[in-house]
């Protein structure tokens, strides 16, 4: 009885697409690549064996003339860079118009109708960093309780509060008013709750994060779920799909304790799509341009592999992929339009060229649960 593990490096890219410069992207962005030229090389020994360097010139990974697994690299063809878009695609859903941003924050209605919602007009309503802007905000939030609202190069409307100051359930309530209240043309794929915690001068984010997505339309996860395959989520994924056709779900601070959730499910598991998202990569290292950051990231995950593949059965798939790019050495703080990695372990091997759509990886995690279980 098989089991899917397909392992997101959110913002992994190798390489810009062709379109790049229509996404306001450098031909030259290369988040893995760039990463480790910027840092005169990256300690991967695992993925290079695997043929990671087949893909994209990676300085410290050489190619390998026989890689342990099949490698191709995914070309996206949905319209975004977004983080929604991408694993959207994955799962089988084409999106044809970008969802919208606010590079000068949301228009006035938009405001009006959020203050409604909380009873205090927010403060911010800018694009920002969510660290600098509480840091920037905070005190100001704590002594008037207004929310700070703030936005980014994706498709986002963030919302954060002290959980002293506004209780959980209280912001909750707040983003999930405005996530019925933002429709077209203002439809932004996510509202976010960030709340923190701490004083002025040490505020800090807590892991209560939630996200509110937009409901997705049918994909790889509904089809799964009506066969009788279990869907097990491992970090925001089950935020990006609203839920939908997922079994069970685990948040994670970060990306070491989301390995050894999926270590842990996979201790257990005997058939079924395990969907983790390492978050970190983007969150922490890509959009604050932390190069150093990145590059260490890398060399955890690479460590992490001979555990995984030591738990791994003969029938077994594992694929690592990427959702967009968030190339850390490339000017402002907006995701990148590259390239992904496909990297499957399992009874395959070789190179696959490039390959039209992210949505391969759902069809291979079709092809690999159908036969058990019938997935139409």
């Amino acid at each position: 009885m098989p089991r899917c593990i397909v392992i997101v490096l959110d913002s992994g890219g190798i390489g810009a697409l062709p379109d790049a410069a229509a996404y306001g992207d450098a031909p030259g962005a290369n988040t893995l690549g760039n990463t480790a030229r910027h840092l005169g090389g990256l300690a991967l020994p695992n993925f290079a064996r695997l043929g990671l360097g087949n893909l994209t010139e990676i300085p410290g990974l050489s190619r390998s003339p026989s890689p342990a697994a099949y490698v191709a690299r995914l070309r996206e063809t949905s319209k975004g860079k977004d983080t929604i878009t991408g694993h959207w695609e994955m799962a089988g859903i084409h999106t044809e118009v970008p969802f919208p941003t606010y590079p000068d924050g949301f228009p006035p209605e938009v405001v009006d109708a959020f203050t409604a919602i909380c009873g205090k007009p927010p403060l911010g309503n800018i694009p920002a960093s969510g660290t600098e802007i509480i840091e920037r905000l905070g005190a100001e939030h704590v002594a008037t309780g207004r929310p700070i609202l703030y936005t980014s190069a994706d498709s986002v409307f963030q919302v954060a509060t002290h959980e002293e100051v506004v209780p959980l359930a209280t912001l909750y309530d707040w983003c999930e008013r405005a996530r019925a209240m933002l429709v077209p043309p203002h439809q932004v794929n996510r509202v976010i709750a960030r709340p923190f915690v701490g004083s002025p001068g040490a505020f800090v984010r807590t892991p209560n994060r939630r996200d509110y997505a937009l409901d997705p339309p049918p994909n790889v996860l509904d089809r799964l779920s009506a066969a009788g395959v279990g869907v097990y989520a491992v970090g925001k994924i089950c935020d990006i799909f609203n839920g939908r056709g997922v079994a069970s779900s685990v948040r994670v601070a970060d990306n070491e304790e989301a390995m050894l959730e999926t270590f842990e499910i996979l201790q257990h598991l005997e058939q079924g799509f395990v969907f983790v998202n390492l978050n970190d990569f983007d969150s922490k290292f890509g959009h604050r341009r932390d190069v150093r950051g990145y590059g260490g990231a890398l060399e955890r995950l690479d460590r992490h592999l001979p555990k995984l593949e030591s738990t791994l059965r003969p029938d077994d798939l594992v694929i690592f992929t990427a959702d967009h790019g968030c190339d850390p050495t490339a000017p402002g703080t907006d995701h990148t339009r590259e390239y992904v990695p496909y990297i499957e372990l399992g009874q395959r091997r070789g190179e696959g060229g490039t390959i039209e759509g992210m949505e391969a990886v759902g069809d291979r995690v079709l092809e690999t649960l159908a036969s058990p279980r019938g997935v139409a």
